[in-house]
């Protein structure tokens, strides 16, 4: 970066308050919004079909662990409107689609591992003769044992992956040393990504074997990994589009890798553009969900409710392979410490192999499963203590420098020094702003006078570290072409879902350029244009795509500037680009010069870029972005692996029935800090999309499994997302003043993933409503999640029984 560019951002004028001109830090309304309400954006499946496409299905197991005795699939070829079937052996590459290891088959090839894993793809004329048919096939085989729960997992040690542990300190003697002692067990569900557009992808052959993919995918440039891998070609045959999903949360980053094989196979053997759209039924029963977590803990504390020595072992539900299964774990060891400092510390993971779907992303990925156990743990302490849990909880928060609290408390179990830790003044202004104490007391009032309905109040905090922990993922790259008539094209490695990625990264270009908005758009995410793209994930989109297009833009504007310079005879760096226009910067914005009126009028930005196309001046440019400082040891579990932390807060209160376990949030209060927000309007909506999504993994959103495999939750119908109706009547959302310390993109937070564990006060909340139902001197409340009705109804009874 050249150093006009660096003036550039040191002096940028959305840090200014006089700051006359920005596009950065307003809230646009999302650049589809308009497409969305009127039915015309374009998701994958309303491309126009090609003549000759055909429409595949995937005939899936019906067994959760078996080996394959025999496959008959005349039944499926004949059946009507089918034109192939193909099966492993059919495959011209590798069968393998994982996205570590090689351990998850494209189709099943003689041993089958959980209910619905898919055995051969079917090919017909329409999407209803290729499902018909799918369900034909005849299938024999020899049942074997299969494990269906982590705790199961764990008595067989069964795992996908080994195990990993952090120490730090001495945990044992630390323990064993400690005054008092809290234990016990919980279990956390998964959580299916439910996405509104289903999982679906269209295969096109090209010319000289290529193969072109529209895919619903977080990852193409894996999905172009993949299906070249599978169709036995270089990345460089494969093309991958997406132009936006339909929602993703994480269940589009390495599942979507099924879809696009399975379609890409049938399309190169029949040489004809081929679509496999999943029904909502057959996407639930293929597709992996967020990890379920079994815990066992022991924490030691003071008599004041001070955290010594913590203990705890994590068994995710991983499925039947690897698939992201080790990465959430790291992310769950990372988050265990959540908002707190723990000086003695022994976290163990487990990634149990069982035979279900193979679990995967999902928004948060590993760290609400891991910040959950630390509160359940405190929870448990304060109710010992009777104490009000958020004083237990401020008593250890990590310390700062700034109000003496360091003291050596400011540093995470992996190594990492909080040096931009604004818990302290994130809770205090929300304590106050929510009027936490005073409501606290009428919540007692409320109880004291209620035998049935019982009310609980939970204030939990957050600190969720943003980066991809692998750090070599931690890197994008942008195209910006500027036309002649000063429009602007912007191409980067980010995909859209919703989130408004294309929005913020339109944004960065814009304010780099001085022009609108309106200027500015995005195409589709395309893995001819910018090679060798992360996943959209870990919450790093704009982070690291925003950085990527804002290098490329300033290199442009730097060109302009010399155009510019040579037109107005001032030096380059005098140049200003602000409102659509570019001229020498006037004494008011803080440059020296000639009285403003002196000054020659400033040239409109479509004039000087046609200056620049006529003096044969370069009109694009690629950019690059690495986040520096990052660095992970996988085997000491220490490092440091994040850029920087994303903080926040949320205050619920519930009422539950304590007959019939109905409970209702009837007021949350939420700060959240995203930095110098880009755009306040998609960041709030972000915050409470994921509160709303977080409270339904923690309430209502439960994933059953008989006792043969089959998941019978694989629909609407049987399977609860939160409804408008489960949103809290009283829902107020602000964003905390801050400003990132990290050099982020203008200084932002990431607001995509962190924001699922602000409910944790819902699930708390509701604990503290069924201890008011046991009385003064209820035992500890044994409440799972989802706290569901049934689960809510057990938690009273157990409390009851345990009162007697």
């Amino acid at each position: 970066m050249n150093r006009q560019n660096e003036d550039f951002i040191a002096a940028d004028p959305v840090h200014s308050a006089k700051a006359a001109w920005a596009e950065v830090g307003k809230p646009h309304p999302h650049e589809s919004a308009l497409l969305h309400v009127s039915g015309e954006a374009a998701y994958t499946d309303d491309i126009p079909e090609l003549a000759q496409t055909l429409h595949a299905a995937l005939g899936m197991s019906q067994q959760a662990h078996a080996r394959i005795l025999s496959m008959d699939l005349s039944a499926v070829r004949a059946a009507a409107g089918v034109v192939a079937v193909f099966e492993a052996k059919d495959i011209p590459g590798v069968n393998d689609c994982g996205p570590i290891l090689h351990d998850d088959p494209i189709f099943a090839d003689g041993l089958v591992q959980y209910v619905g894993q898919p055995l051969f793809v079917v090919a017909a004329e329409s999407h209803d003769a290729a499902r018909r048919a799918a369900r034909l096939a005849r299938v024999d085989y020899e049942t074997l044992p299969a494990i269906l729960t982590p705790q199961a997992a764990r008595a067989a040690q069964s795992y996908v992956l080994p195990p990993m542990q952090l120490v730090r300190g001495n945990p044992a003697e630390a323990l064993a040393a400690a005054p008092h002692r809290v234990h016990g067990t919980l279990h956390v569900g998964g959580q299916e990504q439910f996405y509104l557009e289903g999982q679906i992808s269209y295969a096109i052959p090209t010319e000289d074997r290529g193969m072109h993919v529209h895919c619903s995918t977080q990852h193409p440039s894996e999905m172009q990994h993949l299906v070249a891998q599978a169709l036995g070609l270089s990345s460089h045959h494969v093309l991958v589009e997406c132009r936006r999903m339909g929602g993703g949360f994480g269940g589009k980053e390495s599942q979507s890798a099924i879809w696009a094989c399975a379609a890409a196979i049938a399309a190169q053997r029949l040489q004809r553009p081929v679509k496999l759209r999943a029904d909502r039924d057959d996407d639930m029963m293929v597709t992996g969900k967020r990890h379920g977590f079994y815990y066992e803990y022991e924490v030691g504390h003071d008599g004041d409710g001070r955290i010594l020595a913590a203990r705890v072992e994590m068994v995710s539900n991983a499925g039947y392979s690897a698939d992201l299964s080790g990465p959430v774990a790291t992310r769950a060891v990372c988050h265990f410490d959540n908002a707190y400092y723990l000086s003695d510390v022994d976290i163990r993971a487990f990634s149990g192999k069982t035979h279900t779907q193979s679990n995967t992303a999902f928004r948060g990925f590993g760290g609400p499963q891991g910040a959950i156990a630390i509160e359940y743990a405190i929870d448990d302490i304060a109710r010992k203590l009777g104490r009000d849990a958020l004083d237990v909880r401020r008593l250890n928060f990590y310390g700062t420098a700034d109000d003496g609290n360091a003291a050596g408390r400011n540093r995470t179990p992996y190594g990492q020094e909080l040096d931009d830790n604004v818990i302290w003044p994130l809770v205090r202004q929300l304590e106050e702003d929510s009027a936490y104490r005073s409501r606290r007391e009428a919540v007692a009032r409320f109880n004291a006078g209620s035998p049935i309905l019982k009310k609980g109040l939970a204030l939990t905090p957050v600190k969720f570290g943003i980066s991809f922990n692998l750090p070599h993922l931690n890197q994008a790259g942008a195209l910006v072409h500027v036309y002649a008539d000063g429009s602007v094209l912007v191409n980067h490695g980010a995909t859209e879902m919703g989130q408004g990625v294309n929005t913020k990264v339109a944004q960065v270009v814009a304010h780099a350029l001085g022009i609108a908005l309106a200027d500015v758009r995005c195409t589709a995410t395309d893995t001819s244009k910018v090679a060798n793209t992360s996943a959209t994930a870990a919450s790093t989109g704009s982070d690291l795509n925003g950085k990527a297009a804002q290098d490329a833009a300033l290199q442009i504007r730097a060109r302009l500037a010399e155009v510019a310079a040579k037109h107005f005879g001032v030096p380059a760096d005098a140049i200003e680009f602000a409102d659509g226009r570019a001229g020498p910067r006037s004494p008011i914005s803080g440059a020296a010069g000639a009285p403003a009126s002196a000054l020659p009028t400033a040239l409109p930005f479509a004039k000087l870029a046609m200056m620049a196309y006529m003096a044969r001046v370069q009109l694009w440019s690629d950019g690059y972005y690495a986040t520096p400082g990052l660095h992970w040891d996988n085997a000491t579990m220490t490092g440091h692996p994040f850029y920087y932390f994303s903080y926040g807060a949320a205050v619920s209160e519930v009422v539950i029935d304590t007959l019939t376990g109905e409970w209702k949030c009837l007021r949350a209060d939420v700060l959240y800090d995203a930095g110098r927000s880009l755009n306040p309007a998609i960041d709030i909506g972000q915050v409470e999309g994921g509160f709303i999504q977080g409270m339904g993994w923690l309430t209502t959103e439960e994933l059953c499994w008989n006792k043969d495999g089959k998941l019978t939750t694989h629909a609407p119908s049987t399977y609860k997302i939160p409804a408008i109706s489960d949103c809290p009547p009283d829902f107020r959302v602000a964003l905390f003043d801050n400003s990132n310390v990290a050099d982020s993109i203008h200084r932002s937070k990431a607001a995509g993933e962190p924001p699922l564990l602000l409910p944790f006060s819902v699930f708390f909340a509701i604990r503290d409503a069924i201890a008011a139902a046991g009385g003064a001197d209820s035992p500890l409340p044994p409440l799972r999640a989802p706290a569901t009705p049934e689960a809510i109804l057990d938690a009273i009874d157990a409390i009851k029984a345990a009162g007697r």
